[in-house]
């Protein structure tokens, strides 16, 4: 049979599904995976709503491309492709392209630790991957540079007021809020739609007032928000709900006040937070993190040292978590098919 296309891909989860495309995308020209994800932006994005959008993807769905690397240290590339943005680095998405690799046979396993080097479109990522009877057990990764780019700012949200929120940066920049300021909201799955809503309010206002900067990514702005509170689980220190955008937002059409939340702890996430604890004095180096997500699995977070990043004083973090295989896809496009780059409907999507 002929298709138009046909994309070959691993499909993953650590609460939140993550696509890991390994075949089927023709070459991507570029001297970084930087450059290829630019290039692949600007060229074929209809990949990306292809793989995201209805049929074949929904709301809290991410992908990812395994590339090759352009980095003489580095074992493969990958390039990660969210709602409304590629991101330069995704947490998530990094635990579970290692757990693709190294299950699939796509680079070799060595147990019981295997050590490797992933160049995302960020930079080299430096993993290592607990290993026992062929699974990967857990990934723990050494993340790009965090810090906080504002601490307890005092923003206008229409129809919410005053709300208290730091901004951090952990390969995304975050807009991060107690939700402790929401009478009574809580992080737990059954307030969902009501976390989603306020989430992206307050990630529309933080755009809006209040100024980021990155010196190596110049307009990246905030994309994503964070609610954060206290835990009754012994095991976790604090608890999230991150909400990602899904379409375009606008504050004359409230429909548009949602978006898909992340159903796994969140490796960008939990960097940024870790940031802003660290340069509030309430996290120290070499001190474990344990973040809760909305399913109540945990990812670890540790922040092992000190640098900057131009005028910010920043931390390197790590993150160990864990994804698991799901599916094995052959995904096509019908020379038919009219929906080309997918659909979205106003049921599920901003």
């Amino acid at each position: 049979m002929s298709f138009k296309r046909t994309i070959y891909a691993v499909d993953t989860h650590a609460g939140t599904p993550m696509r890991v495309i390994t075949g089927g995308v023709p070459h991507i020209p570029g001297n970084t995976v930087f450059e290829k994800m630019k290039w692949l932006e600007e060229n074929d994005d209809q990949l990306r709503k292809l793989m995201l959008r209805e049929p074949r993807g929904y709301p809290a769905h991410c992908c990812n491309i395994i590339v090759p690397p352009c980095h003489p240290e580095a074992d493969a590339g990958y390039i990660i492709m969210e709602q409304i943005e590629y991101p330069v680095m995704s947490g998530g998405n990094t635990i579970s392209v290692v757990t693709v690799l190294l299950e699939m046979g796509m680079l070799p396993m060595q147990e019981p630790v295997t050590e490797l080097v992933l160049e995302a479109p960020a930079g080299l990522i430096r993993v290592k991957a607990e290993c026992r009877n062929g699974k990967v057990k857990n990934v723990t990764f050494q993340n790009v540079p965090a810090f906080a780019a504002h601490l307890d700012a005092v923003i206008e949200v229409p129809h919410l007021g005053k709300v208290t929120v730091d901004v951090g940066w952990g390969g995304m920049f975050y807009v991060i809020a107690d939700v402790r300021q929401f009478k009574g909201l809580e992080l737990k799955p059954e307030h969902g739609r009501e976390i989603t809503r306020v989430s992206s309010m307050i990630r529309q206002a933080a755009i809006e007032q209040l100024p980021v900067a990155h010196p190596d990514y110049p307009g990246v702005g905030i994309t994503i928000s964070q609610l954060s509170g206290p835990t009754e689980d012994p095991n976790a220190d604090w608890k999230n709900a991150v909400t990602m955008a899904s379409g375009d937002f606008s504050w004359d059409d409230p429909a548009t006040w949602t978006g898909a939340l992340d159903r796994c702890p969140c490796g960008t996430g939990t960097s940024a937070k870790m940031a802003v604890l660290h340069a509030k004095g309430e996290l120290p180096l070499h001190q474990d993190f344990r973040h809760q997500g909305l399913v109540n699995n945990i990812y670890t977070g540790r922040l092992i040292e000190e640098t900057r990043i131009g005028e910010h004083t920043a931390v390197i973090p790590t993150v160990t978590g864990t994804s698991w295989i799901y599916g094995l896809n052959t995904f096509v496009l019908d020379h038919d098919d009219p929906f080309t780059e997918g659909f979205t409907i106003g049921d599920i999507w901003a």
